[in-house]
């Protein structure tokens, strides 16, 4: 049996999805773009609602048991605790999506957040959400790209990327420009899935690379590897917390919410009602269980500082 092996800085998506077989830059961001803004109302019918507004795995605490929805607004405390954020910190949040994280921020703790994306649609919908939720003089929502974006040296004392960092075709890009950005002192902090193991049999690539196309995802990284390329950006400091087991619970959530949508999907298909992306971000629904319940890959929180 043919063994798959993914490699860094490659784009392993099906080259079905792309429009050539070399991938670009540009390519990918409007890929990813189209994604998030085919899928908002997929996710906020399905997964998040419009309070938590979370394009994310949620944090469930065995000592603590949280509802689904309450469980994504706590991956957020999660974050902000490992990074030590206070108050005071001006954040850039790195792919802000609808807005989620830097709403909560301005909301619960009051700090400043400039949160960036590469949709268009997604920024005004931030805006309009933060609007909704009281903060608008204390969020700002651009369009730029997070590997290289308009702003001064210096300008941030946190860069927050909570499962946006796996969208860089190259990581070490977007550390290199999170340590540009930070004052010194200030913290990255980075929250994602990251791989267990780097060759693959066919059943598992399947469900690999149904993943990696239903979430504009081009690779993973490894532990190791993403260590590395926060060495090799000068952070110190660098801590890993691994928080899988807190987060198979929102993974068996997806699962379900997927399988009891599978009949609504395959007559939305049949009747041409679903573009492209949002069927094959239903699809991920079911792959993404593989990857954590056949140890593929694990979740963790990445701490650094400059």
């Amino acid at each position: 049996m043919k063994n798959y092996t993914i490699e860094p800085n490659q784009d392993y998506r099906d080259q079905s999805l792309r429009q050539s077989s070399e991938i670009f830059s540009e390519e990918l961001q409007q890929d990813t773009a189209k994604h998030y803004d085919d899928c908002y109302r997929d996710y906020l019918a399905a997964w998040c609602n419009r309070d938590n507004l979370a394009l994310h795995y949620g944090y469930w605490d065995e000592d603590q048991p949280y509802a689904h929805h309450q469980a994504l607004l706590n991956k957020n405390q999660q974050l902000y605790d490992k990074a030590g954020i206070k108050a005071d910190d001006h954040v850039l949040d790195a792919g802000c999506g609808i807005g989620g994280s830097s709403i909560w921020m301005a909301r619960e703790h009051g700090n400043r957040v400039t949160g960036i994306t590469i949709s268009a649609k997604q920024a005004d919908y931030a805006r309009s959400h933060a609007k909704r939720h009281g903060v608008a003089d204390k969020v700002d929502f651009e369009v730029a790209d997070f590997c290289r974006t308009p702003f001064a040296d210096e300008s941030f004392d946190v860069v927050w990327a909570l499962e946006s960092s796996c969208h860089a075709l190259n990581k070490g890009e977007f550390l290199q420009e999170a340590y540009r950005l930070l004052r010194k002192g200030g913290r990255l902090v980075v929250c994602d899935g990251f791989l267990l193991q780097r060759q693959f049999n066919e059943n598992q690539w399947q469900a690999v690379v149904t993943c990696l196309n239903g979430w504009a995802v081009p690779n993973l990284c490894a532990r190791d590897e993403f260590t590395g390329l926060l060495q090799d950006s000068q952070f110190q400091d660098i801590q890993v917390h691994d928080i899988t087991a807190q987060t198979l619970p929102s993974a068996e959530h997806m699962y379900k919410v997927a399988k009891r949508l599978y009949p609504v999907q395959k007559i939305s298909q049949w009747l041409g009602l679903r573009s492209k992306a949002q069927t094959a971000n239903y699809y991920v629904g079911l792959a993404q269980h593989q990857l954590f319940a056949e140890n593929l890959t694990e979740y963790c929180i990445f701490t650094a500082a400059k």
